[in-house]
């Protein structure tokens, strides 16, 4: 399967961890036709939730150019255009403007699944086939967002929140697919382990991720997605034949 060695799994996220940085390139590919500019200007009046989601945004874009351990509040606040007591009105501590933007990408994310379950019907085979397109949209896995994911893990060694916050979203969704796998496997007749198949898929998506963030002239979203079909077409052939 087209996946860079573990060697490359562990070198990037090795490269994302507390004193490194990954430049990311303005969003052109993935979602955006334009790169993000700075406003010259910004209202002072905006309404809470709105300056919030600003300041948040501002710290992927830091997150994705200097790293988690560069990324400051006076870094964010510039890359927002706005002064930092407006960051400390807002979130009180660089602590807490982290583990915000951290909760954000991760309720995006949360958000993406439950929508695609619910327009993708009752089968299960089309659910899990929703899950695999949310995990390779554009809006979801651009890579300004994709090196927040990293950073943020590598960092979850030594930060119990951030720790946290991930086996949650992990075990929600392991769960998901395991029983979508489960169901698969009982109407097919497939004699597999679902929990392996998903826990398969899951690290296989990983893997895809990383090498979307630190290899895009050799990776791009429409291959990623073609790899997790192929995956899964291998394991359940009758159900992901075309």
């Amino acid at each position: 399967m087209a996946i860079h060695s573990l060697k490359s799994l562990l070198k990037g996220i090795m490269l994302i961890g507390e004193s490194s940085r990954i430049y990311v390139e303005p969003e052109r590919g993935y979602g955006l036709s334009q790169p993000i500019t700075k406003p010259r200007s910004q209202r002072r009046t905006a309404p809470k939730e709105e300056r919030q989601e600003q300041l948040i945004k501002a710290t992927i874009r830091s997150i994705a150019k200097h790293g988690l351990s560069v990324t400051t509040l006076a870094a964010v606040a510039n890359e927002a255009g706005l002064s930092q007591g407006i960051i400390n009105l807002h979130f009180q501590s660089k602590e807490r403007l982290l583990e915000e933007t951290l909760l954000f990408v991760v309720d995006e994310y949360r958000v993406a699944w439950h929508k695609a379950l619910q327009n993708s019907g009752d089968n299960a085979a089309e659910k899990l086939r929703a899950l695999v397109c949310v995990d390779f949209d554009k809006r979801i896995c651009q890579r300004n967002k994709l090196a927040v994911w990293f950073a943020f893990w590598g960092e979850g060694r030594s930060r119990l929140t951030y720790r946290k916050i991930y086996a949650e979203l992990g075990r929600e969704y392991k769960q998901m697919l395991t029983g979508l796998c489960e169901e698969i496997a009982r109407q097919g007749g497939y004699a597999v382990d679902s929990e392996h198949i998903a826990t398969g898929l899951v690290a296989m998506h990983a893997g895809l991720w990383l090498d979307l963030l630190l290899s895009p002239s050799e990776m791009n979203l429409e291959q990623a997605h073609e790899i997790s079909m192929a995956y899964l077409r291998g394991v359940f052939p009758r159900h992901f034949s075309d």
